[in-house]
């Protein structure tokens, strides 16, 4: 299952997604797309991908223990949806004026709806077993919820995306050893020997 650092190979991708597929147009250098909360102060960067919220997905937890060989049972991963704001930097020296801020915008859209299924295989190759794919959809805010995230970080609303990663499987490090079958009981009821006595008649 995958390893707790899952989060961050998620937020990684997201930024490299739009690294590959943004630069040289509309953002001039792929360092001008960072991972990044608005509140960080004097960084010159014009797109940034803040992680501002983590919540489980209790719909998609599973209960069942999960099979490791022959006498091992870890417990099931817990799966969680990740709350993305992908935003353009105030504070950059860049100078955009708004119509540059809407084609990054547009643009960003764009890149997301194409590229809404990672696979957590391609994420962490050494996985054992196929993942589940986490799908990133735009998250359901009002207009009340997207000024709250804003106002967490002491910062003026301003014309930003807000997307959903989910499921995203967190696996468990606890592993129950279950003691191997050593042998195995038969018993003949007195129906199945009678059973078997019929049917040698009608032979």
């Amino acid at each position: 299952m995958a390893d707790y650092s899952i989060i961050s190979d998620t937020s990684n991708f997201m930024c490299k997604m739009l690294r590959e597929k943004m630069c040289p147009e509309p953002i001039p250098s792929t360092n001008n797309i960072q991972i990044s909360s608005p509140a960080s102060q004097d960084v010159d960067y014009l797109v940034g991908v803040y992680l501002y919220d983590i919540k489980e997905e209790p719909d998609a937890t599973q209960s069942q223990m999960i099979r490791r060989g022959s006498v091992q049972l870890q417990r099931p991963p817990r799966p969680y949806g990740l709350y993305y704001m992908v935003f353009i930097n105030g504070s950059s020296q860049m100078g955009l004026k708004d119509l540059d801020i809407q084609k990054i915008v547009g643009k960003i859209l764009q890149i997301v709806n194409d590229n809404s299924i990672i696979s957590p295989n391609t994420l962490q190759p050494w996985l054992d077993i196929i993942e589940p794919p986490i799908h990133i959809t735009q998250a359901k805010l009002t207009m009340e919820e997207k000024q709250r995230v804003w106002q967490g970080v002491n910062k003026p609303y301003q014309l930003s995306l807000f997307f959903k990663a989910s499921p995203v499987l967190v696996s468990s490090e606890v592993v129950v050893n279950t003691p191997p079958v050593t042998d195995a009981t038969f018993t003949v009821s007195a129906v199945d020997e009678e059973r078997s006595d019929m049917l040698g008649r009608h032979n």
